[in-house]
Formats: C-alpha cells, sequence, structure tokens
C-alpha cells in the first residue's frame, strides 16, 4: 500500500446491500460521456481523454436533481488495433493514487502490452480530476523542519473542512461502480484488470461485484480483503531485515558496513532520546536550512525506500552516514518526495479509516508493533486520524473472501514492505483459477520493475495463469548497495 504522511497527514459506507444499487445499464450513460484526443505530461503522442458523469450516490441514480460526478479518464491506443482486442484497465495504488496522472510511468513500464491492446486509465473518484478529495491549505511548511512527532489532531480538522463531496459515497464500492460503468460507456462486453497495492483491493472488490464484465485479472503487491491496510510494522521489518541480511552477505556491502545493525540500533536510540537539529545546504535550492531529524522521521523516511530495489540499495549508506552525524544522505531522499507523493490524502483516510481502521484490534496493533525495525510507527497516522474521520461503513458483503473463477495472475515481491507474498497466498487460496509467482528479488510492484510484464503480456493471450513462462524471472539479480557516498558498490 502507498503510505501517506503529511505532517501527521503525511504517513504513514452505506450499509446497503449492493443489489439495492442502480447498475450502469440503468444510468444514461453516452449523454454524458465526453471523449476527445489529447495530450498528457510526459507522453509525446495524442492519446483520448475523457469524462463520464455518474451519479455520487448510486443509490438515488434514478431520482431528479441525483448530484453527479465527473469521472476522469484517459485511453492509452493499442499501437495495433487490428485484431481489436479486450483493453487492459490500470487501477492505481493507494488507495489516493490518480491513475492519468501515473500515464507516461504506465506507458512505459506497459509498452509490450500497449502494442495490441487499450490501457484504460481511470481517476478514482476523490483522485486526480475526479472531484479530487484534497487539503491544498494542510501541507508541511517545510519537510526539513516538520517532524511527524509535533503533528496535530487539528490539521485533520482543517482537512475536513476543506474536502468537499459526500465522503459516504467516496468508498471502494462506489469507486467500482465508476470503473464499470466507464467500461460501459465504452461499449466493452469485458475487460482485462490489471491492479497494483491497493488496485489489488478494488481489482477483488470488482471482481466480486461484476465478475462477468472481466475477462482476466492481474493482481500484482496484494492487498486482500483478508488484510486490515495500515499494519505495515511487521511486514516492513521483515524487509528492512532482508537488507541487513543482505548487505553482510555482499562482501563489498559488508566490508564498507560490518556492523550496520548495530549502528541501526544505537542511531535509533540517540533519535528517540533527542532529536538532531541542524544547518545543511537546502538539497534542491542550496540555501541555508534548518534540518530536524527525529527517530519517525528517520524511520518514515527510510521505510519508503524499501519500495524499491533503487531506494534499498541506498539505506545502508544512510545508516552509516547518519550514524556518522553525516544526515546529508538522508536529506537529499527526503528531497525526492518534497512537495507531495502524488496521494490524495481524503480518499486515503476516507477508505481506510472506514473499510480497514474498524477491524484493526488493540492487540493486533500491539502483535504488529512488536519489531525492531519501526515499532508501531506506520500507525501513527491511522490512529490519530481514524478517530476524527467520518464513520461510514461497507455491508459485510464487502468483507468476504473474493471466489471468482476468473483467470487471475497474482504476483508478490519478496522484498515488499507493505503487501509480502503472504498476503497473495490469501488470494490464491480462494481464486480457484489462480496461479502466485513470487519474485525473490523484487520488491513492491513486480510487473513495473521487472520482466513480469511479459509474463503479464502471454497470460492476457493464453489466459493460463498455471502455464505462463516464468524463465525471465531467473535473470532478475539480487539487490546490491551503494557502498561510497561517490555511488561505488
Amino acid at each position: 500500500m502507498t503510505r501517506f504522511n503529511k505532517g501527521l497527514i503525511r504517513l504513514s459506507l452505506l450499509m446497503l446491500s449492493f443489489s439495492n444499487f442502480a447498475q450502469a445499464n440503468d444510468i444514461d450513460l453516452q449523454n454524458s460521456l465526453k471523449i476527445e484526443n489529447c495530450h498528457l505530461d510526459g507522453i509525446k503522442e495524442q492519446v483520448k481523454c475523457g469524462t463520464l458523469k455518474v451519479p455520487e450516490n448510486y443509490l438515488l441514480a434514478k431520482e431528479e436533481g441525483v448530484a453527479k460526478l465527473s469521472i476522469n479518464f484517459a485511453i492509452l491506443p493499442a499501437i495495433d488495433n487490428s485484431e481489436n482486442k479486450t483493453p487492459l484497465m490500470f487501477l492505481a495504488g493507494g488507495p489516493g493514487q490518480a491513475a492519468v496522472e501515473l500515464a507516461a510511468f504506465i506507458k512505459t513500464s506497459f509498452n509490450e502490452i500497449r502494442k495490441t491492446h487499450d490501457i484504460i486509465l481511470i481517476d478514482q473518484r476523490g483522485t486526480g480530476m475526479s472531484n479530487p478529495l484534497e487539503c491544498p491549505d494542510v501541507v508541511e511548511p517545510d519537510v526539513y523542519q516538520t517532524i511527524p512527532e509535533d503533528a496535530s489532531e487539528q490539521d485533520i480538522k482543517d482537512c475536513l473542512a476543506q474536502l468537499n463531496g459526500d465522503l459516504s459515497q467516496f468508498t471502494s464500492e462506489n469507486a467500482v461502480r465508476d470503473f464499470d460503468a466507464v467500461r460501459e460507456a465504452l461499449g466493452h462486453k469485458q475487460i482485462n484488470l490489471y491492479g497494483g497495492s491497493y488496485g489489488t483491493r478494488a481489482g477483488l472488490v470488482y471482481m466480486r461485484m461484476f465478475p462477468e464484465k472481466i475477462r482476466s485479472v492481474v493482481l500484482d503487491s496484494v492487498g486482500p480483503i483478508e488484510v486490515p491496510i495500515g499494519l505495515f510494522g511487521q511486514s516492513s521489518a521483515r524487509s528492512f531485515n532482508l537488507i541487513l541480511e543482505h548487505c553482510q552477505q555482499e562482501d563489498s556491502c559488508h566490508k564498507a558496513y560490518p556492523n550496520l545493525a548495530q549502528e541501526f540500533e544505537q542511531l535509533i536510540v540517540r533519535l528517540e532520546k533527542e532529536p538532531v537539529t541542524l544547518n545543511i545546504p537546502h538539497p534542491r535550492l542550496g540555501t541555508q536550512t534548518e534540518f530536524v531529524v527525529s527517530k519517525s522521521k528517520f524511520i518514515d523516511n527510510l521505510f519508503m525506500q524499501l519500495y524499491s530495489l533503487s531506494g534499498r540499495s541506498l539505506v545502508p549508506l544512510i545508516i552509516h552516514q547518519a550514524y556518522l552525524e553525516n544526515y546529508a544522505p538522508l536529506a537529499g531522499i527526503i528531497a525526492s518526495v518534497d512537495g507531495g507523493m502524488g496521494i490524495y490524502v481524503g480518499v486515503f483516510f476516507n477508505i481506510t479509516c472506514n473499510e480497514d481502521f474498524p477491524r484493526i484490534t488493540n492487540e493486533m496493533f500491539a502483535k504488529d508493533a512488536t519489531n525492531k525495525f519501526g515499532g508501531g510507527n506506520s500507525h501513527i497516522g491511522f490512529k490519530k486520524s481514524c478517530p476524527l474521520w467520518p464513520q461510514y461503513r461497507p455491508s459485510e458483503n464487502f468483507y468476504q473472501a473474493v471466489t471468482a473463477n476468473i483467470p487471475t495472475l497474482i504476483l508478490s515481491g519478496g522484498l515488499d514492505p507493505v503487501t509480502p507474498p503472504s498476503n497473495g497466498d490469501y488470494s490464491a487460496a480462494t481464486l480457484p483459477n489462480s496461479h502466485h509467482i513470487i519474485v525473490d528479488n523484487a520488491s513492491h510492484g513486480v510487473a513495473t520493475s521487472t520482466c513480469a510484464v511479459e509474463i503479464m503480456n502471454e497470460f492476457l493471450t493464453t489466459l493460463d495463469p498455471k502455464n505462463v513462462d516464468e524463465s525471465c524471472l531467473e535473470d532478475v539479480p539480487a539487490e546490491s548497495f551503494m557502498t561510497s557516498l561517490n555511488g561505488g558498490n
């Protein structure tokens, strides 16, 4: 799951049965559909952009004067559309990522698939240009000076005051209704689904609600219904411990950082006792800037590096240099996310505080916090935000294991800090036509970081998840680490 934290807010449903809601074919889709040629940031060629008006509240869809939402979407047309193959719908992560904002990245990462398949990107309601739930006035004044420990509950209240719309309607299930309404409006009898991170949760909900509309599914870095979003203590510690283990197994890393685990432990004790305040050149502007480092801030930023192999390669260097009281490498990685992380905070908390947080007991939090990496650091944002957030609960159907008999390819990264392979096992156990591939040397987002996209492309043709050619994954290299400030490894 994408983790969001802005100060506090930078991380870390209506109870009605589905049958009571209006379906896409009950709505006048064609008259509310607009589509045109357009250009998107980072893409030179022309693509298609569109909007579709949908009811904010599907239960009231047939009533006069019901509030509407404009759902924004884009289509990356197939390079060769001569066979008119079933398109791939990309479901973004978060919750709170806007899929259209990822268009350039998806175009590059899924180029092999786009050769013969349209790719549909939809801004989930509450993100991007689909009635965004954002808090523009609740931002960190300076990511270098602020620390999570000083965050205020007032930030949450200020954020809530800025959100527009009926929050009870910004749910995973209504998002899926929007996705399927777009499918119907575009005239596709079926679609292929790709979900990454939280997008897998949305994909699973889609499989439960509209199984007949889905030809195939790829679940990448799974957030299953059975595992509440927010318990990242044990999974991130597991991922971090693999860095410590792999560093000691690699000669150059072991030689550079022979006492890495001890240095980390001693550094955390120091920061817990007292945050460090120093003046540094601003990583982007070059001007002198006050830089405050606390235990939570240090852990938060290390945690974010665990998501990718490139980030993980920096972790031993960052720890060692901070232990030596050189925090410049830490400042450098913070600079990479200065200005935000592309998450719409209103959607993030609206979904997690209502669909996940209520299922997490004090015992579950305590067990998750029993680790030697961040303890309960990943719980802070949820514990402070969710008690203040308006409460809307999904129906019990939402929490049922998904058992749809749809061809499904499940991808997990062995190094993943938030959706470990054990998450994928849940879905593999309940989906009868599925196959779970675990890539030991991958982290979060397997398809976009390895040759797994080629496996996906084969799967979209054969619809046989158990017999895809996985041999290219044998060449995924083990992680390596930066061992000097000059970039050597």
